[in-house]
C-alpha cells in the first residue's frame, strides 16, 4: 500500500515538473535581442492591425467600440521571405487577441498574415477570425 502511494506521489511530481518545464520554455522570461526586435516590429505594425481588425469587428461583432491591440497579445506564428534569400518581400503570420481597450478584456482571437515590402508597404494577405470571446460586451 505504501509502495503504491509512493509511486503515485512520485509520478505526480514528475508529471507536474514536466508540465511546468514545457509551459515555462514557451514564454520568454527574460529580455533578449530577438524579443526586442519582435516587440519593435509589433509596435510598428499595430496601426495596420488595428485598422484591419476594426473593419472586421465593427459594427458586425462589436457595436459600441473598436477593438484595441496590445503588443504583448500578439504571438508570431511564422515569418518567411517571399522572394528568396535576402529578398525584401517578407510575410509574417501571427495570432492576436484584440481587447476592449479599457479593461483589457479579450474580445476575440484572430490569425493574420501581412506582406511587408520596400517603401515600406504593409498589406494584409489573409485574416482568419478564430473565435469571438466575452459575449457579455458584444451586443
Amino acid at each position: 500500500m505504501k509502495r503504491i502511494l509512493l509511486i503515485f506521489i512520485l509520478s505526480l511530481v514528475l508529471i507536474t515538473s514536466f508540465q511546468t518545464t514545457i509551459v515555462s520554455s514557451s514564454k520568454p522570461t527574460q529580455d533578449s535581442e530577438e524579443l526586442r526586435l519582435q516587440d519593435m516590429l509589433m509596435l510598428m505594425l499595430t496601426p495596420y492591425i488595428e485598422k484591419d481588425l476594426n473593419s472586421y469587428y465593427y459594427p458586425k461583432i462589436l457595436k459600441g467600440f473598436s477593438p484595441a491591440v496590445t503588443p504583448w497579445k500578439i504571438e508570431v506564428i511564422e515569418t518567411s521571405r517571399v522572394n528568396g534569400f535576402r529578398g525584401f518581400i517578407l510575410q509574417i503570420t501571427f495570432e492576436i487577441e484584440p481587447t476592449d481597450g479599457g479593461q483589457w478584456i479579450p474580445v476575440g482571437k484572430d490569425r493574420m498574415t501581412y506582406e511587408i515590402s520596400t517603401s515600406p508597404k504593409v498589406k494584409l494577405i489573409n485574416h482568419t477570425h478564430l473565435k469571438t470571446l466575452s459575449a457579455r460586451i458584444i451586443t
